[in-house]
């Protein structure tokens, strides 16, 4: 299943960039991240610290926004979901149908932006993203897809960069202790060959809240004391003093 992604440039831009550069990065890692316990963001920390998939997640019909590889969706498929993942990059699905082959774990793949998706109004319980529609999405536009796609009462995940990263990681080169950019009218950062979108606490929070949400968490996750990987853009020392990611739990009004 496939639906134009519309016209926003950025869309474009991002996915010429997974298509033509990270999906090679990503799907050599695939195989792991399928065959592991769930582990969640750049520290891979624990589910059993951070629950990020509902106690009661059997039975839920639910939706992986920017899904990559898969891995999150077969997660939930094998704690009893009914899982969809949704990507912009073909390439990545790709990868994704070709775990489900070796995993005996299938669920649909559609190829869409998480700002413009093809299901109706109320589709699903649990709305759900690691680094997906959470990062390479327009807040302002997915976030109100994502209401729309909830049931009364149904909930929405996500894991993004914390805004602190966002102010203190340069253009080129790995977070420091430094402030690189200002708070105030933080919203898309354009790479050049790629565009991200991180808003402030404040505004994400009146975002979820103008949609009908009701915020029950957020969680910034501090890296592991015994992680040994570190980033381009970011350490695991600096991450052990800041958050470089954050969680968000939020469910719709019933």
């Amino acid at each position: 299943m496939s639906v134009d992604a519309g016209a926003t440039d950025h869309v474009g831009v991002n996915r010429r960039y997974w298509d033509e550069e990270m999906a090679a990065v990503f799907g050599p890692l695939a195989r792991d991240q399928w065959s592991a316990e769930p582990r969640w963001g750049h520290w891979a920390v624990p589910e059993s610290r951070l629950s990020m998939i509902p106690a009661d997640i059997a039975g839920m019909d639910a939706i992986e926004l920017g899904c990559g590889t898969g891995y999150v969706s077969s997660w939930l498929a094998r704690a009893g979901a009914r899982p969809v993942g949704l990507d912009i990059s073909a390439r990545q699905l790709a990868t994704a149908r070709a775990m489900q082959e070796e995993f005996g774990v299938r669920f649909p793949l559609v190829l869409a932006s998480a700002e413009r998706t093809p299901f109706a109004d109320g589709s699903f319980d649990l709305v759900i993203s690691e680094f997906g529609a959470s990062l390479w999405c327009d807040p302002r536009v997915w976030i109100a897809e994502a209401a729309r796609l909830l049931a009364p009462g149904g909930r929405l995940v996500f894991l993004r960069h914390s805004p602190l990263f966002a102010l203190c990681v340069p253009s080129e080169g790995a977070a420091s202790a430094a402030l690189r950019r200002p708070q105030f009218g933080l919203h898309r950062l354009d790479y050049g060959d790629s565009v991200e979108f991180t808003l402030p606490h404040g505004e994400m929070l009146r975002l979820l809240r103008s949609h009908g949400f009701t915020v029950e968490d957020l969680i910034e996750i501090q890296a592991p004391a015994d992680t040994d990987r570190d980033y381009d853009y970011v350490s695991a020392a600096w991450a052990r003093d800041w958050p470089s990611e954050e969680i968000w739990k939020a469910r719709l009004a019933g």
